[in-house]
């Protein structure tokens, strides 16, 4: 039984060695909502928002994230108390399903450390090692973006994630393609095509990708399904993608033959699991995306990402890829190709929060 007595919410920005672009906005710093829930016995769990400054991505911000954890869901599970993660009623409040994430996250922490397990292994995974791509963003030029690919390889990144968008796509393909004719390549478009688009996007399947990531509208599964039915490349479906009832929808369709499950976006860890069980029963493998977490949602990403249906390399790959420090020690690290989860409980790393802007909910 888990007792919850005590909330502080760390806010806080870090800023990325190197600016993330894609279709819709360049992130150059990361506001960052770290929750740290502490139980009767005195211990503490740890949980992240993976929510942006602005509502580009989702409609979610790290404001509105801050509002409904202090408003609605601290007064929860204040001072009550929880046979398992799963147990908190969180079905009361609708979607604002990063929030819920990072208090569950936080719960899953504390749970995992009173069973004296890893995290990994209380969601029933067998191994701890994960295998990692690297994700690139727009880039000046064309130059710049094979010499990125470049060090990705060398640092033994299994497959390579490039961001695209209309009049940055196919010159681009054909230029990764005559440099790196083997590399595991996908593209991800973040929604930046419409079905009007759908002559050019076929051509696509002239580039041997792993996969197309979110062509469409984020709200669209119709013209998904309309879309694979022409595509040979496998669609991929991530923003479409909070709710089992949305996977449920896609699969239904025929919308994608991917889904990217992302821990921060779906509420949590019990949702993603349900989310996962489900694909894998009808044969729709899944990976892990990436929301240039810190150091707290990066494990617990690769936590879950140790789930036998996430059948492509995960997105969350070493800190020192993105951050200057991390919040972890040790760093999240890279070694041929995988990441190597710990075996100490919970999410197995030291956590190191500034100071500054602190908020206790008692």
């Amino acid at each position: 039984m888990i007792t919850i007595e005590k909330c502080i919410l760390h806010r806080f920005k870090m800023s990325l060695k190197h600016p993330f672009a894609n279709s819709s906005t360049t992130v150059t710093e990361k506001d960052i909502i770290i929750t740290e829930l502490i139980d009767r016995e005195g211990r503490s769990g740890f949980g992240e928002s993976v929510a942006f400054d602005a509502p580009w991505y989702t409609e979610e911000t790290t404001d509105t994230v801050a509002v409904m954890i202090e408003n609605h869901l601290w007064p929860l599970i204040r001072h009550q108390t929880f046979s398992d993660p799963g147990a908190i009623p969180f079905h009361t409040v609708r979607r604002n399903h990063m929030a819920k994430a990072a208090i569950e996250g936080a719960v899953w922490d504390l749970y995992a450390k009173q069973q004296q397990q890893p995290l990994y292994q209380l969601i029933g995974a067998q191994t701890n090692k994960i295998p990692v791509g690297a994700a690139i963003g727009l880039q000046p030029s064309d130059d710049l973006m094979l010499t990125k690919i470049e060090q990705a390889i060398q640092a033994g990144y299994q497959r390579i994630k490039l961001k695209i968008k209309p009049g940055y796509d196919l010159t681009l393909l054909e230029k990764v393609r005559s440099h790196f004719p083997d590399v595991p390549i996908m593209a991800d478009a973040n929604s930046a095509y419409t079905l009007n688009d759908i002559d050019h996007l076929k051509k696509f399947d002239d580039y041997n990708l792993m996969m197309i990531e979110q062509p469409l509208a984020h709200n669209d599964f119709i013209d998904h399904a309309r879309l694979q039915e022409q595509l040979q490349t496998p669609i991929c479906l991530d923003e479409s993608i909070h709710t089992f009832a949305d996977v449920r929808t896609a699969i239904q369709l025929k919308s994608c033959q991917i889904i990217s499950i992302k821990l921060g976006k779906v509420g949590g860890f019990t949702n993603a699991i349900r989310i996962h069980d489900y694909c894998q029963q009808h044969g729709i493998p899944v990976w892990c995306g990436g929301m240039l977490e810190a150091g707290v949602g990066r494990v617990q990403s690769l936590a879950l990402a140790t789930l036998p249906n996430f059948q492509y390399p995960a997105d969350p790959g070493a800190s020192n890829r993105y951050w200057h420090q991390d919040i972890i020690t040790p760093e999240v690290e890279v070694e041929n190709g995988y990441v190597t989860l710990p075996d100490e409980h919970g999410i197995g790393y030291q956590v190191q929060l500034p100071q500054s802007n602190q908020k206790v909910l008692t």
